[in-house]
């Protein structure tokens, strides 16, 4: 039995190693060794544009300007987001900005503050 982790795109438990990488050969994801160690717990692992750890109760910084769907209005760079929270998803910050309300952003637009 192979030792190695199944992919985490697809599940698939057919993966190999490609030097530094393991690859899945069904849906061809890659992705790096170190990030199969830091998977392995109960919190979703979530890092920002620069590449530091993200953990509830953090605060960053927009790093781009975003455009709000449907409204007008844009969220500028350097907009300070206190008090974020972590969540499963393609948009895995859940926070609440100044004037605007609500919102669910993407991690990497943002940088720790």
């Amino acid at each position: 039995m192979s030792a190695l982790p199944a992919c985490p795109k697809c599940n698939s438990t057919y993966t190999y190693e490609d030097g530094e990488l393991y690859v899945c050969p069904e849906c061809a994801h890659e992705w790096p060794k170190t990030a199969a160690a830091e998977a392995n717990g109960d919190e979703p692992v979530v890092k920002d544009a620069n590449g530091n750890l993200l953990v509830d109760g953090d605060s960053v910084t927009v790093i781009k300007d975003l455009k709000i769907k449907g409204s007008s209005s844009v969220v500028k760079v350097g907009t300070k987001v206190k008090n974020i929270r972590l969540v499963e998803g393609d948009h895995n910050i859940d926070c609440k900005i100044d004037g605007i309300g609500a919102m669910k952003l993407k991690s990497e637009f943002v940088r720790k503050a």
